[in-house]
């Protein structure tokens, strides 16, 4: 059972359908994110005619993050813009330019790829694990217990990226997806 969750595919797609990924085996981590970028990104593109929300009225983005080799574009990757809150910043987003939608983002410097769980249909997508930089998170917005909050990346959150980066021989593969346009 373990090596078929291993191997598990998993389909990532804008709102209308036109840019598709294909996820292959076990995400690195399921997590939502209240950090100050993720929420002023998030925002943004929520304000594009048409754009599908991304933050959750508690201030955070969820999301999967994917081994960059773990990733096939199946269709539309041309028709996806870069973002980035600053010219010289290692983060980049992708977003759908077809619907707005954004897909995931790209610490440029990383082997991971963090996919907005919205873009996974709900049947295939994995429950957050974690939320993490919690300390972010609007002023009076309580957060459940049910999962581990964490105020900064966690040791656990670290520790599975640097057992997926090891697995991968310590590559961090490019991800040449866009047009490198900026909003």
């Amino acid at each position: 059972m373990a090596e078929a969750n291993q191997m598990r595919h998993r389909t990532a797609s804008c709102q209308c359908g036109a840019v598709t990924l294909e996820l292959t085996g076990k995400p690195i981590v399921a997590a939502t994110c209240y950090c100050h970028s993720c929420q002023r990104a998030g925002r943004g593109f929520e304000a594009l005619p048409g754009a599908p929300a991304v933050v959750g009225s508690d201030g955070g983005t969820p999301y999967v993050l994917m081994r960059k080799d773990r990733l096939t574009w199946l269709s539309g990757s041309d028709r996806l813009d870069e973002h980035r809150l600053n010219p010289d910043s290692p983060t980049r987003r992708f977003v759908a330019r077809c619907c707005n939608s954004p897909v995931a983002l790209e610490f440029t410097k990383g082997h991971w790829l963090s996919v907005y769980s919205g873009r996974i249909p709900e049947a295939e997508r994995p429950a957050a694990e974690m939320r993490t930089i919690v300390g972010d998170r609007p002023e009076n917005v309580e957060l459940p217990d049910d999962i581990p909050n964490y105020r900064t990346p966690s040791g656990k959150f670290m520790w599975r990226l640097l057992t997926a980066w090891i697995a991968m021989g310590f590559r961090a593969p490019p991800i040449e997806a866009t047009k490198g346009y900026a909003r």
